[in-house]
């Protein structure tokens, strides 16, 4: 029996440092987020984040908790009700980290049958820290405990027409009564190397601009590819103009290179060049998060407007939107129908 698999991010159980404290350990500490010698991933996170971490992550989580919970989860969990009327098929949620763990998903999947699961990362593009560590973690928990269960993985979708169609409809419903001077793409950032580790050929990325213009087998993990192709594909479907668009990614780790341009930097730079109406999407992710809440539609406000910028349009992920429920349905029901993949 077949069946699905929707894996997020995850969430701490409430906004205080009690709890969010092992929920960063378990993030920090996975070797494909800080990929350093698990000694010194020790010592940078348990000896130094974790000290002092937790109780501000806690404060930014106060900010955008809803009274049902974590917006994260319960949009996945709104999104996962809403997909289960799209199919026939058993439809679970896990997070890659907190209490929702992989293994209550496929335990769940497992009690009704199914040991043909597609595993769906809610992730666009592929990334060693978002995409690549839910898949890995996935197959980790079928060979210790789910040896029976075939799992089958919806490849990075940032280039399907239908993720494109609507995403770039999301965008334009949202602007419609916003006259904006620049549309600002904001995705969640990586370390440089990350793109380098993550390239197959071990020589095509040089991250200098050129390399994704060049086509190579390493663009089907190519982070910073992805998200430039996505930006293009939603500006040629929207017929943006070139001027007003571009992409920046947003939270980093400092004394490290992470990939730029970094969206704070943007923020000043745009505002002081007279875009006073600035509208911001962040396609990295399909469901908001503390990132995409916290992180760019407050702070982002905040730094637009202190640099000068006036008006400040934040545009929601795409979340449980029933259009893009119906795209996941589509995508689905082909795997069920036709046992290939859409993307």
């Amino acid at each position: 029996m077949k069946g699905v698999l929707l894996m997020n991010l995850g969430s701490p159980d409430s906004p205080t440092a009690k709890d969010v404290k092992p929920y960063l350990d378990e993030f920090l500490m996975d070797e494909r987020v800080i990929d350093v010698p698990n000694w010194l991933r020790n010592i940078i996170v348990r000896g130094i984040i974790l000290q002092t971490r937790p109780k501000k992550s806690a404060e930014a989580y106060k900010k955008i908790w809803w009274d049902e919970g974590s917006p994260l989860v319960v949009i996945s969990e709104r999104f996962q009700e809403k997909l289960k009327l799209q199919t026939e098929m058993p439809v679970a949620l896990g997070m890659r980290y907190g209490s929702m763990t992989t293994k209550k998903a496929l335990q769940e999947l497992k009690e009704k049958g199914v040991d043909e699961v597609l595993l769906v990362p809610l992730y666009p593009h592929y990334a060693m820290s978002s995409y690549e560590t839910v898949v890995v973690k996935v197959m980790e928990e079928k060979e210790k405990h789910f040896p029976e269960m075939s799992i089958t993985t919806l490849p990075a979708f940032y280039k399907n027409p239908d993720y494109i169609k609507v995403l770039s409809e999301k965008i334009a419903e949202e602007l419609k009564d916003f006259e904006y001077d620049h549309i600002l793409f904001s995705y969640h950032g990586i370390p440089e190397r990350h793109v380098k580790k993550s390239d197959p050929t071990k020589f095509h990325c040089k991250i200098d601009g050129s390399c994704c213009n060049i086509n190579s087998v390493a663009h089907n993990t190519c982070y910073r590819h992805q998200v430039y192709d996505t930006t293009e594909l939603v500006k040629a479907y929207l017929n943006l103009p070139e001027e007003k668009v571009s992409s920046s990614f947003q939270s980093r780790l400092p004394n490290d290179p992470w990939l730029k341009p970094y969206t704070d930097f943007e923020f000043e730079r745009l505002a002081k060049e007279g875009k006073k109406r600035l509208a911001v999407i962040t396609p990295a992710f399909v469901s908001d998060c503390l990132e995409t809440l916290e992180e760019i539609a407050m702070e982002g406000k905040e730094q637009f407007e202190e640099a000068g910028g006036e008006n400040y349009k934040h545009i929601p992920c795409l979340n449980d939107d029933d259009a893009w429920v119906a795209v996941m349905g589509k995508w689905v029901n082909h795997w069920l129908t036709k046992d290939s993949l859409p993307v």
